[in-house]
Formats: structure tokens, C-alpha cells, sequence
């Protein structure tokens, strides 16, 4: 049987559009991961490996940061930090990360309670 599992995580991170003031938002980014269950352990993902998986790719490099200056897809301005490009962004970041017996299946990035985005599949 197949299975899913969210995992959300937040930061703090400011942004910026062409012809507008630096903002911030406390970004929420939720990731879906499905995978057979372990017989054993009757869980999808090792729960402390993708929290671990979620800090070095997400949290740690983005918390309290300019986005546009923290990721390079967004530094030169051909790009902007939209909710949908950040979303983009952290697929690429989590999916390779994740064993194999685990599929990055969503990932979502709100801005707050009214603004997010999704991304389900490679970019």
C-alpha cells in the first residue's frame, strides 16, 4: 500500500519584484512524500531523516535571508522569487535528497494564508 506524508516547515525570508520595496513573509513550505510502508516501522520516511533532509535544503539556506540574493535562479533578475519559482526551486533541492524507497510527490509554498503554490514534478 502506498502512502503519503506532509511535513511542513517555515522561515522567515524577505523578496523582492522588479519596481518594488524588499518584503518579507513567514513562508510555509509543506512537502508530501509517499512511499510504501515499512513493514517494521509501518512509516513512509524515516520522520527524523527528512526533517533533516528539510533543514539543510530549505530552512537553513533560506531563513532570514533576501531571496533574491540566496538563490542563484533569482540573482541575475531574469527570474522572480514568485511563490510558484520558490516551490519550483524546492523540488530540485528535496527530491534527490530523499531515499529511494521515498517520492517527493508535492511541495508547497504559502506566503501566508492566502497565497500558495504547488509544484508536483520536476521543472
Amino acid at each position: 500500500m502506498r502512502c503519503a506524508l506532509t511535513r511542513v516547515v517555515a522561515f522567515h525570508a524577505t523578496h523582492q519584484y522588479p519596481g518594488s520595496a524588499a518584503h518579507g513573509h513567514l513562508y510555509q513550505v509543506a512537502v508530501t512524500v509517499t512511499g510504501t510502508l515499512d513493514p517494521v516501522t509501518q512509516m513512509v520516511i524515516d520522520l527524523p531523516t527528512l526533517d533533516e533532509i528539510l533543514t539543510k535544503a530549505i530552512t537553513t539556506p533560506l531563513r532570514g535571508r533576501h531571496l533574491n540574493d540566496t538563490i542563484a535562479d533569482f540573482a541575475s533578475g531574469a527570474r522572480w522569487p514568485t511563490c510558484e519559482a520558490i516551490a519550483a526551486w524546492c523540488w530540485r533541492e528535496i527530491a534527490d535528497r530523499l531515499p529511494a524507497t521515498s517520492r517527493l510527490e508535492r511541495v508547497r509554498v504559502a506566503e501566508d494564508e492566502t497565497l500558495w503554490a504547488e509544484c508536483t514534478g520536476p521543472t
